[in-house]
């Protein structure tokens, strides 16, 4: 008889689990509430600002968090502009272009200028939003154009993953399967494992573009401004925040808070969420405040979802900060009655304010135009630099620091120092992926109990890492009880467990193995939840990820941490258990890893079809998306989990890999090389065991042969 005959339908049912009825979502509010914490920390700071040297101060230390978050900024090098094309009008002209922000990294941007033009002229600079098209929507061009017949110059160029630089171009399709928000998230990950923001990027093509327009004899170097709506305003509010050259900036619809981001749509796509951002003491105020005095324009909508009541709030602190330091009129918002989009109202306050602060009076009347069409406006031959230069992108970008993070790893690993280098790995760990280990542990809550033909059911409530309970299902046999314990983690929820992995249980319990499936944060039961994001792939939400990459508290350290209270569990509650075997199944291998390094009690563990490391990921160009929240942003500059698995000897370690092409196992096993030599040279052979996954049948048997 299997179990999932006669128990799978009860496995997550428990009693008092109305009271944990949101249970689902203890993950992401698990993350807010440590925002939240973070985030009251510094409205204290700001409380206890008061005279203009501690507001001066506060900007010279938020300037350098900025520069240390968004960056390392490389050299500059070379632009190598050219200009492509020339379209006229009666009453200006554009000049298409591009220049290189990075070598081989190419820009296609358009430089917008007015006929009538006496002398140096102020230039703005437009960052488009989160479209197809970029710069060329309708929507930006009537704002460009309208700026142009204003008589400003305006460059406006594409963001990564917009308009001709799609990162994930598909030639044979003719487009990208991604829209904007996963072409800038989907290599944004990559980047977070590496250690650093991809805002780094995206602010980076825009500093190129003041130089861009520095260079030019018809720009006016100390009159340059700043605007962009949506994903333009995030690179409006972070390139104002750091380049003193940009005079005024007017982000709109963008700047709120954090709090009331999380409260709402949670954190958008990878480059609007600089690492450790919340952790470093760092708010949406930060980006307007470091600018004070420059002239600044919040441009917001009542019913954008970038909350007005963040924006107001933020306001209101910005507006104190820029009367301290002497300027309170430098600082102004403007609100209309609208969704997230442009307004009337809100683009005559902003062409007002750059004609007052560029110091360029005009009409700020909004005017009808006629805007060009798409292709007219192409910088390249065939409208996308995939097919035209081979641009670099971020990923092919990302993967040469990572290949050089991996060498460096390398480097570090040796035999000889294996012991040395445990205890430096356990602090490098903990450090990274912001682990504590548990120390209150509760009485646990007992949840029933079903007695069966040949083994026994205990369901069981235990505290989780913050506020939510763990499910446990304990299964134990009737007869030949051994006093050894298997605890089953599935990526996939304990439910999934029960019926997939049925015969496994079923087949351990026969040989009178004790057996635990639970589940974790973010899984089965207790997840992922209900914020999906603008960044969900395959079933997977980048941005409850990036949650944990603001806060500094990895989904992996709360999932560790689980682990480790589901220990203590068996300890205390089951006295009779003196061997404690954990086994993983998929991505959430990564967690056990992570558990096992912190928490001796564990003596065997086996991870089926995990991740072999945080590297692969990152240098894989189409990774598997699922991975992701098993993952630790920045881990690869002291650890991977290679360096887990090595630590581990000499305790039994088990892997098993799936059944894919020969190919792809032989790089998954060259990442292995390090714990098996490790195992090997220390006489520990026999404690490592890798396999390649045969049948189901075949799989459960392999498991269970390791196992004895």
């Amino acid at each position: 008889m299997h179990l999932a005959a006669y128990s799978q339908d009860d496995v997550n049912l428990f009693d008092y689990w109305k009271f944990y009825s949101d249970a689902e979502n203890s993950m992401y509010k698990t993350s807010c509430s440590i925002a939240f914490k973070q985030l009251n920390e510094r409205e204290l700071e700001i409380e206890q600002l008061d005279s203009k040297k501690d507001y001066l101060e506060r900007q010279e230390l938020v300037k350098e968090k900025l520069l240390r978050l968004m960056g390392p900024f490389p050299e500059k090098t070379p632009l190598n502009a050219r200009i492509t094309g020339v379209i006229k009008k009666a009453d200006y002209k554009v000049e298409k272009i591009i220049y290189e922000s990075l070598p081989g990294f190419y820009v296609t941007a358009s430089l917008f200028l007015p006929k009538k033009r006496k002398g140096k002229t102020p230039a703005i600079i437009y960052a488009s939003g989160h479209t197809k098209d970029g710069f060329r929507s309708k929507t930006y061009q009537h704002i460009i154009i309208n700026l142009v017949k204003k008589g400003f110059i305006v460059l406006a160029f594409d963001p990564i993953g917009q308009g001709e630089r799609l990162q994930y171009y598909d030639i044979k399709e003719g487009k990208s399967p991604f829209g904007p928000t996963i072409e800038h998230s989907y290599p944004g990950a990559q980047c977070y494992i590496a250690g650093y923001s991809p805002t780094k990027y995206f602010v980076w093509d825009a500093m190129r573009a003041v130089d861009y327009l520095i260079s030019r004899k018809e720009v006016d170097p100390k009159r340059i401004g700043m605007t962009g709506r949506s994903g333009g305003g995030t690179q409006t509010a972070y390139t104002a925040a750091i380049d003193d050259r940009i005079l005024a900036a007017a982000p709109e619809c963008f700047i709120t808070n954090m709090e009331y981001v999380l409260k709402t749509i949670g954190p958008q796509d990878a480059e609007q969420n600089l690492i450790h951002m919340l952790s470093e003491g760092l708010d949406h105020a930060d980006l307007m405040e470091v600018r004070a005095p420059k002239p600044a324009l919040m441009i917001t909508t009542t019913r954008d979802f970038f909350s007005i009541q963040g924006a107001r709030e933020t306001f209101k602190e910005t507006k104190e900060f820029y009367k301290k330091l002497g300027y309170e009129n430098n600082i102004a918002m403007v609100e209309d009655d609208d969704v997230h989009t442009s307004t009337r109202k809100n683009r005559e306050a902003m062409y007002a304010f750059f004609q007052k602060y560029l110091e360029h009076p005009g009409s700020a009347v909004d005017m009808e135009v006629e805007v060009l069409d798409e292709k007219e406006l192409w910088s390249t031959e065939t409208g996308q630099l995939a097919t035209s230069l081979k641009s670099e992108t971020i990923f092919s970008l990302n993967k040469k620091i990572v290949e050089s993070q991996v060498a460096m790893l390398n480097n570090k690993r040796s035999i000889e120092n294996m012991d040395e280098r445990k205890s430096a790995l356990v602090k490098d760990v903990k450090t990274c992926f912001g682990f504590e280990y548990p120390m209150n542990i509760n009485a646990s809550v007992f949840s029933g109990r079903y007695v069966n033909e040949d083994y026994v059911l205990e369901k069981y409530l235990i505290s989780g890492s913050a506020d939510y309970m763990i499910p446990i299902a304990l299964f134990k046999p009737k007869e030949n009880q051994n006093n050894e314990i298997v605890m089953i983690l599935d990526d996939k929820g304990m439910e999934h467990s029960a019926k997939e992995n049925s015969d496994l249980v079923h087949k351990l319990l026969k040989q009178g193995y004790n057996v635990l499936l639970y589940d974790v944060t973010g899984i089965g039961s207790l997840g992922p939840g209900y914020l999906k994001g603008d960044a969900y792939i395959d079933n997977t939400s980048f941005n409850l990820w990036f949650a944990g990459i603001l806060t500094n508290k990895s989904i992996v350290a709360m999932r560790a941490e689980d682990i480790i209270k589901v220990v203590h569990f068996i300890e205390s509650e089951n006295k009779n258990i003196k061997s404690i075997s954990a086994i993983s199944f998929g991505a959430s291998g990564s967690e056990l890893l992570h558990a096992a390094i912190f928490d001796n009690r564990i003596q065997k563990i086996g991870l089926i079809r995990p991740i072999s490391s945080f590297a692969e990921i990152a240098l894989t160009f189409e990774y598997s998306a699922s991975s992701i929240p098993s993952t630790v942003a920045g881990a690869i500059e002291k650890y991977d989990l290679p360096d887990l698995m090595a630590a581990l000897c000499p305790r039994k370690l088990m892997i098993i890999q799936s059944q894919t092409d020969s190919n792809k196992n032989d790089k998954k096993a060259a990442y292995l090389n390090y714990p098996k030599d490790v195992y090997t040279e220390k006489g520990f052979y026999n404690n490592w065991t890798y396999l390649i996954e045969k049948e189901s049948i075949e799989l459960n048997k392999q498991i269970i042969a390791w196992l004895n």
